[in-house]
């Protein structure tokens, strides 16, 4: 039982490379696997899988179609509560979550969670390396990437001397998971940046130019992002049902143990 984390799960966004669908349902609700249960569903199921039992949506863009769904989460054996993006000025990813922690629906660390995000990640083990490493923020990171587009190399007369379609390189890209510490949320932190800013691209910088201990968790299991109706037609179902759509009880490991930095 991971009793001293909140799961935070972003379902907030308007889902726009999604469209015409999300402008019925958000995109987190969108059903995925054999079986058509909505990612956000999987998601959570995966958390209470791994003990974490209190989790706090962060929604905005038809967030009644969630709470409906959801209700207080007592249906999947879990605590749900909700924050309302752009309530009190609080807007974008990381002006949702400041609004979470200064509303206290953050107890003990927070674990960060897209909820475009499919990730069989051991939990307690990113949880154990994250308090191991004294990490104030620890990104979840893939050991290398696949790139979607194809990759050339030019030399000095921009003749194409070589070209690599759809490159796996050996590069590190987070892949939308993170553990924080809630000292992060600081005074600074809003003065700063104020109540609209980006997780990843505003937040996590700040950080480390402020000084604060940022950590990779270097992960090599298999993960997907359900962010556009693109990359959802590229989505394995069959891999969907088979690891997130299962009893615990006749599960195996979903993937290798992955490795830390």
């Amino acid at each position: 039982m991971q009793g001293d984390v909140t799961a935070v799960v972003l379902a907030g966004g308007q889902g726009e490379r999604f469209r015409p669908y999300t402008e019925i349902i958000p995109k987190p609700m969108i059903p995925v696997g054999n079986n058509e249960k909505p990612v956000l569903e999987l998601v959570v199921k995966w958390l209470r899988r791994h003990g974490v039992s209190r989790i706090v949506f962060l929604v905005n863009y038809k967030w009644r179609y969630i709470y409906n769904y959801f209700g207080d989460g007592s249906r999947f054996d879990v605590s749900i509560t909700y924050s309302i993006d752009e309530e009190g000025g609080y807007s974008n990813t990381g002006g949702a979550i400041l609004k979470a922690y200064r509303d206290g629906l953050i107890k003990g660390r927070a674990l960060i969670w897209y909820g475009d995000i499919l990730a069989p990640l051991d939990v307690p083990d990113l949880l154990r390396y994250h308090s191991g490493a004294g990490s104030d923020l620890t990104l979840v990171v893939t050991n290398r990437y696949r790139v979607p587009v194809g990759v050339v190399k030019v030399d000095n007369d921009y003749n194409v001397v070589e070209m690599r379609e759809k490159p796996e390189l050996d590069i590190n890209a987070t892949i939308g998971v993170a553990v924080a510490e809630l000292r992060v949320f600081s005074e600074g932190l809003e003065r700063e940046l104020g109540r609209d800013f980006d997780f990843m691209g505003n937040l996590v910088p700040w950080l480390i130019n402020n000084g604060y201990r940022v950590k990779a968790y270097i992960y090599s299991g298999e993960w997907f992002d359900v962010g556009s109706l693109e990359r959802y037609k590229k989505l394995d179902m069959e891999w969907v049902t088979r690891v997130f759509d299962q009893e615990p009880n006749a599960l195996s490991p979903a993937s290798p143990r992955p490795g830390t930095m």
